[in-house]
């Protein structure tokens, strides 16, 4: 962490610096109450010349005030300055967050990703806030050594003699700690991830009914958290008594043999206090040293997590000399592309794309089609470069997009998805998301283009309407006729339309057909399709089977001369109707599974009387 502690330097070493000055002056006062107890104090009840007492009052009432001031200070600056190191790592995982591949959030949790920008991040800030005590304490105890010898050398040995047993007790708690500090952040992480798939996935939980087994499934997780920060707590409980009591061991041993050195009249009542009270502060960084300790296991546990993720290289980069993509004509060639999601790239074990050719030509519009699985969608996510192929090439203009630099060649491409994703934000600012100094008149210009502005109208608060997370107060067709404005707003010259209309019914899909092909006009389009009433937008069709195109051409002429064509068609369309079909009943509880059983073996059907005069148990 010592690289972004000292980007704030100055108000660091300014807080250091008062906490030194503060240190001395809480020093100061014990020598001080020695002197005021042998030359004031003690003269005085034994009727000896005594100095003033009033002096030596007014030399503790400054140092109290000097305190107060400089220790306001210390702990304020100490205190931001945690702050805008966690502000700093925040920014840093967030901005590491957006140069990341998708390869690394395919095999990544979100819990686990945002737990590490939450809760790790809160723990190190911790212990930054507490950690410059630790410094302090260690100089505290170097000054007060010397000046406790300076006094009288046996009675310092005794002070201190407890304190290497101090140290040895804390390395050994700082060697069980480290590890179960490590197991307690992993598993808040598998906490939140559970907790953040429910929260966005709640549609399917309580479609399925399957919030018990969530609950269940959380508190398993729970339990395995509260095991892990219980066995933390039992390290703490197991040392931290030596820690606190060892040091008050030494505080009775410099009562004991100061008291003897007094009746041998080697030291006087002044100096046993003046020791007792250095006895005292020498304790209370080790009566906290037991919580410091466990902080600093859980910060070091946390940043490692942390700088996990931090120093992750980016899969996808640019080259040495890549080249901005300015103005493209559009002419995208797909040369013996080859492709495999694989950490290791073997291609040969789970390869996706063989050998793919496609030439798409500047403002065509191209229907890729083959069954699930065939690869169609991976081919679209090569494109931008959301992956790197595994063999071949992709060339837009004639240029390798490896050599392309990747903003300038996302910012040519555009991409709609079968289920557009929308921000919990304004209906304008979702469509201004690709270009936000959009002003008020080309955002309503690509609305009405796309269809947006004829139900955008019929709302109270009309494009200021704030829409729910992801877009689900928003119909599917809504939400995708702002996803269609949006690409429109940034006009980029190449497009990707992925299963753009599988997610809605016909007559939706009939609606935004407009939309559809207003974005396309003057657009090199390559279209993820399964519905012939999407193919039919396209000028040709391409077939893909086993990671290669097996067929090029017409819808007609691939209807005519290729049967695979046709079931591809027909079998999509099957299981577009599958998955549209009326909801089937809800599956019974087993007893009355077993009554609807007897009511129809006896012959009365579904909805037949049951047995003892009991109502039927039908589809409704």
């Amino acid at each position: 962490m010592l690289p972004i502690v000292l980007s704030h330097k100055g108000i660091v070493f300014s807080a250091l610096g008062c906490a030194l000055v503060s240190l001395l002056l809480q020093l100061a006062i014990p020598r001080l109450i020695r002197i005021t107890l042998d030359r004031a104090v003690l003269p005085a009840i034994a009727g000896d010349p005594a100095e003033p007492l009033f002096g030596f009052v007014a030399m503790m009432a400054g140092i109290a005030v000097l305190r107060f001031a400089i220790g306001f200070v210390y702990r304020y600056n100490l205190q931001r300055t945690s702050f805008a190191i966690e502000y700093d790592l925040r920014n840093i995982m967030y901005r590491k967050f957006s140069t990341l591949s998708f390869s690394y959030f395919d095999r990544m949790q979100s819990g686990q990703l945002i737990s590490r920008a939450n809760s790790d991040i809160r723990s190190v800030q911790m212990f930054l806030a507490f950690a410059p005590t630790v410094v302090i304490s260690l100089i505290m105890f170097v000054v007060a050594f010397f000046l406790m010898a300076a006094t009288s050398l046996p009675l310092a040995i005794v002070a201190v003699i407890t304190l290497p047993g101090v140290y040895f007790t804390g390395a050994k708690m700082r060697s069980a700690m480290f590890p179960v500090s490590w197991i307690v952040s992993s598993r808040q992480a598998d906490v939140a991830t559970i907790v953040e798939e429910n929260v966005t996935g709640t549609r399917v939980v309580k479609s399925f009914a399957a919030e018990p087994d969530q609950i269940a499934k959380l508190a398993k997780a729970a339990e395995r958290l509260r095991w892990a920060a219980s066995l933390q707590v039992d390290i703490r409980a197991k040392y931290s008594p030596y820690l606190q009591n060892l040091p008050r061991l030494g505080l009775a041993m410099v009562l004991l043999y100061g008291g003897k050195l007094y009746l041998d009249g080697d030291v006087s009542i002044g100096t046993i206090v003046e020791f007792n009270a250095y006895v005292v502060m020498l304790q209370m960084p080790f009566m906290m040293l037991g919580f410091l300790m466990m902080l600093g296991q859980r910060a070091a546990a946390s940043a490692g997590r942390i700088f996990e993720i931090i120093d992750e290289p980016p899969a996808i980069v640019d080259r040495p000399g890549a080249v901005d993509l300015v103005e493209p004509d559009g002419d995208v060639r797909f040369e013996g592309v080859g492709f495999a999601y694989s950490s290791t790239g073997d291609a040969a074990a789970t390869a996706v794309l063989t050998d793919f050719d496609l030439h798409l030509r500047p403002g065509e519009t191209v229907a890729l089609v083959g069954r699930t699985g065939t690869g169609k969608s991976t081919a679209a996510r090569l494109l931008p470069r959301f992956y790197d192929v595994t063999a071949g090439s992709i060339r837009i203009d004639g240029i390798d997009v490896r050599d392309l630099g990747v903003e300038s060649l996302r910012s040519h491409i555009g991409l709609v998805l079968d289920e557009p994703f929308l921000f919990s934000e304004t209906i304008r600012n979702n469509i201004a998301y690709g270009r936000p100094d959009a002003t008020q008149e080309e955002v309503e210009a690509v609305a009405s283009a796309a269809g947006v502005t004829e139900f955008v109208a019929k709302l109270p608060d009309g494009f200021e309407t704030m829409v729910g997370e992801r877009g689900y107060t928003l119909s599917g067709g809504q939400r995708q006729r702002i996803a269609i404005a949006r690409t429109l707003l940034v006009n980029p010259r190449i497009l990707i339309l992925d299963d753009a209309t599988s997610a809605i019914d016909v007559q939706v899909e009939h609606e935004i057909h407009g939309a559809l092909t207003t974005l396309m006009t003057g657009r090199t389009t390559l279209i993820i399709a399964h519905r012939l009433s999407t193919i039919s937008l396209a000028d040709r069709v391409v077939l893909l089977q086993d990671g290669r195109i097996a067929a090029d051409g017409t819808h007609a002429h691939l209807m005519s001369t290729v049967p695979a064509y046709a079931e591809v068609l027909a079998r999509a369309e099957e299981e577009w109707v599958e998955a549209h079909a009326p909801k089937p009943e809800p599956e019974l509880p087993p007893r009355m599974r077993v009554m609807k059983q007897i009511a129809e073996n006896r012959g009365g059907g579904p909805m037949g009387p049951m047995p003892g005069g009991l109502p039927g148990i039908g589809a409704g």
